[in-house]
């Protein structure tokens, strides 16, 4: 059950905090080069290089509101108050070290600068935009700490119907990424009430696995096997898939989410008839509208002539990681965390997000004749990187930046 005690909040977005945290922010992340070609029609070119924009990219306000209440919970308490944050705030490496360089101290993770026994009464801490477990939430309130929740809006709607799940005994099928800091919290909440429980599909295979288990039952021991680690303790496939309710990561592909509660439904009308559907299926469209506008922005600019897509991101950012999925199907993709991952024409290193390691992409960038690049970015990546990452390109076609800077001013 979950804790019934009321956790130590703060109020942190004062309006004098905030008018210094705004312009700060600002400083740390604007671009004046992207909010030129965005002026312009999402569309910027210089001598010989195009360069195409993808009309919704960038910092979501779920991403903006969280990176705000960690620069303004480090102003709200003075030097000499630590400011904990449970992990990284977004999947961006650029912005957790900008904030840990701040003085906020890291819990776990790469940046990790403190261990959670360290917390004592009162010290402030700041949930990131994926949210925590309810289980760890729970221990802050206990240890009496002050919590800036920068948990986002669209994931705790999610939260809110697997908890209605629970309550009413329907097990969650969570499609999403069972190591994912979102889905971890997610799946918590399942756990949440006595009897609740939870199943997290990656893909359509595992879809089609556990829909066939539906329909024709199978070996337990099997599918539990398959899924270690990616279900509820006490879960059992015999009574736990009799009534579900399907749910996601926010950050998943629309399609994909989509696909995953047809073929959930259609397996139970198949079980039990589709009369009593109701009885045994419901779903809700929880994909974070960012997410969704993000990739329609994408899919729009597929459609456009390009010689090849950048993909701008935190490694570890699922939306990002699905940007590039998208790219790879119609043209030359590279998801690249900044700049630096652009060795030069012949050299560049970006990653594979299907095998989860790094390549090197050889010849990717021809020297002469006209090119057309597109740019696109997950909703973690600040606009001082993109602009970085499109100088770039333009330094390796031989055009020298400064030159193209003063263009746009003058």
């Amino acid at each position: 059950m979950p804790s019934t005690g009321k956790p130590k909040r703060i109020n942190v977005r004062r309006p004098e905090i905030m008018e210094k945290v705004k312009a700060e922010v600002l400083t740390h992340y604007r671009s004046e080069l992207v909010e030129h070609i965005r002026s312009k029609g999402d569309k910027f070119a210089f001598k010989n290089t195009s360069i195409r924009l993808a009309k919704e990219f960038g910092f979501c306000y779920g991403v903006e509101r969280a990176i705000d209440l960690a620069y303004a919970a480090r102003r709200v308490f003075d030097d000499n108050k630590s400011v904990y944050i449970l992990g990284e705030i977004i999947h961006n490496p650029h912005v957790n070290e900008q904030i840990r360089d701040m003085g906020v101290t890291f819990l776990t993770g790469e940046y990790k600068g403190a261990d959670f026994n360290d917390l004592q009464e009162g010290d402030p801490v700041v949930i990131p935009a994926f949210g925590t477990e309810v289980d760890i939430r729970n221990k802050l309130t206990e240890k009496g700490c002050t919590i800036i929740d920068a948990t986002c809006g669209d994931v705790m709607s999610v939260w809110k119907r697997v908890r209605q799940n629970a309550r009413e005994k329907v097990t969650s099928i969570i499609h999403g990424k069972a190591w994912h800091e979102e889905t971890l919290a997610t799946s918590s909440q399942a756990k949440a009430f006595d009897d609740g429980h939870y199943l997290i599909v990656f893909n359509l295979e595992e879809t089609d696995y556990v829909c066939n288990y539906i329909i024709q039952g199978g070996n337990s021991e099997e599918l539990l096997k398959k899924f270690d680690g990616a279900y509820s303790d006490g879960f059992n496939p015999d009574i736990h898939l009799k009534a579900i309710g399907v749910a996601n990561q926010t950050t998943m592909l629309r399609d994909e989410t989509e696909e995953v509660q047809r073929r959930m439904r259609n397996a139970m009308i198949t079980r039990f008839g589709k009369e009593k559907i109701e009885e045994h299926f419901r779903y809700f469209d929880t994909i974070c509208g960012a997410t969704q506008e993000r990739q329609d922005a994408l899919n729009d600019l597929l459609n456009r002539p390009m010689d090849l897509l950048l993909v701008v991101g935190g490694y570890n950012s699922s939306n990002t990681s699905h940007l590039a999925e998208m790219g790879e199907e119609k043209l030359p993709t590279y998801f690249i965390k900044d700049s630096k991952e652009m060795e030069s024409n012949e050299k560049l290193h970006h990653f594979l997000q299907d095998k989860h390691e790094m390549a090197v992409a050889e010849n990717w960038l021809p020297k002469d004749n006209e090119l057309t690049v597109g740019v696109t970015a997950g909703a973690s990546c600040p606009n001082n990187l993109i602009e970085e990452v499109i100088l770039r390109v333009y330094e390796l076609r031989g055009i020298n930046k400064e030159l193209l800077i003063n263009s746009i001013r003058n």
